[in-house]
């Protein structure tokens, strides 16, 4: 274990860009590949990295993830000593520009600064939990380790339209960062900081404390004005010219949007997601206690997953299925993830969608349609959120969103 290197996952987001999907829960909670959450791949990465001392930053809906993380023992991090730590603010702990709900990642740091301090490590690993990733850092850290730099972004190379969502990355042939610009309209380059930082401590402490003194009094009382790491924190950092970047190996993407979280499911299914492809570092999570999928006769399942529980009697082509989803006889879902315990009953049609956990969907009811786009647009998909349902007959039109608990 290195005792030198502490792991902060940020998993305290509201999550709003997924919409009715993120009400009740947290979005490092939201399912991937069936049986998997989003925050399994960044505690498997800090684990298999050889970070067992990893620290899980919650705010938002807390108690739709706290029971699934069940104190780090799913990867193997409940230690006597350092190991897994839950970080939940609390009001009336410190100053105003550190109390209460963070107001961006940047602005989390801060807030965990007197924390950080106590820590006393030498080198900081954040990341965000809702990035589908599977890395060794080792290499990463001795490499920071030695540069003398004050931070390492590790980057990845995506479309210039997938930048603009993201905070783009300029650097020199030697690594250096000359640049950095946050979800800039027209993106220089493709090259995109993947949210996972290598920081120095030291040195960011030292920047959190000086930006708070310069922006105090531009924002509400409770925010200190650092925001997101790309808007203020990176940039100045970048600007005291101890900033280096680095690519991340293998498949990375942000599922932090609808149309990014189910383009990250085709890709799945398409094999160019490598994340479940290294044996020696198995993506860990919390299984469900469910028994083996069932294919009953007459059913046709093509290019795609079913997780434990799934009940298939129907047609299933390009989708994802989560624990216990009952397709009947004589239904059709494409293109879509169901997440666990939807029921879509007889002659009904799911296409290109997202549905919530205990959705049904009655008998010949239609929910989206497929798209003649071959990239996801949030345009095209239907959302429905947790506990709703379609009533039989019901037409869905692509782009709808259906509040939890709602009915159409």
């Amino acid at each position: 274990m290195r005792q030198d290197v502490l792991a902060v996952v940020q998993a305290g987001g509201q999550g709003s860009r997924m919409d009715v999907l993120t009400r009740e829960r947290a979005k490092p909670a939201l399912p991937y590949a069936g049986s998997h959450r989003l925050i399994d791949f960044a505690l498997s990465s800090m684990v298999h990295s050889g970070l067992r001392d990893v620290w899980v930053s919650l705010e938002y809906q807390v108690a739709s993830i706290d029971e699934y993380l069940s104190g780090g023992r799913p990867w193997d991090l409940d230690a006597n000593r350092r190991g897994f730590r839950r970080i939940v603010p609390q009001t009336g702990s410190g100053p105003a520009s550190e109390d209460g709900f963070a107001f961006g990642n940047g602005d989390l740091l801060l807030r965990m600064a007197h924390d950080l301090e106590g820590r006393a490590a030498r080198t900081l690993v954040v990341t965000s939990a809702d990035h589908i990733f599977n890395a060794d850092l080792r290499e990463a850290i001795a490499e920071h380790q030695s540069s003398g730099a004050a931070v390492t972004v590790m980057t990845a190379e995506v479309t210039k339209k997938e930048a603009s969502h993201n905070v783009v990355i300029e650097a020199g042939s030697d690594g250096r960062i000359t640049g950095v610009a946050e979800k800039p309209a027209r993106p220089s380059t493709g090259v995109v900081a993947t949210e996972v930082i290598l920081y120095e401590t030291a040195p960011l402490l030292e920047q959190l404390f000086a930006l708070r003194a310069k922006l105090a009094g531009r924002s509400d009382d409770a925010d200190s004005g650092i925001g997101d790491f790309g808007e203020h924190l990176l940039p100045a950092m970048v600007a005291a010219g101890a900033a280096r970047a680095a690519p991340l190996p293998g498949y990375w993407r942000d599922l932090g949007r609808p149309d990014a979280y189910l383009q990250g499911h085709r890709d799945l299914l398409a094999g160019e997601v490598d994340v479940f492809d290294h044996p020696d570092r198995p993506v860990l999570t919390h299984w469900p206690d469910r028994w083996a999928s069932r294919i009953r006769p007459g059913a046709r399942v093509e290019d795609s997953l079913l997780a434990p529980g799934a009940d298939i009697a129907g047609t299933v082509r390009r989708s994802v299925l989560g624990p216990g989803v009952v397709v009947e006889a004589g239904a059709v879902v494409e293109d879509s993830v169901l997440f666990a315990d939807t029921v879509v009953r007889r002659g009904a049609t799911v296409s290109t969608s997202i549905v919530d956990e205990r959705a049904e969907i009655e008998s010949d009811a239609r929910v989206g349609e497929l798209p003649s786009a071959r990239l996801a647009r949030d345009e095209d998909l239907v959302l429905l959120g947790i506990d709703t349902r379609v009533g039989q007959g019901v037409r869905v039109a692509p782009g709808a969103r259906l509040e939890p608990g709602g009915t159409a």
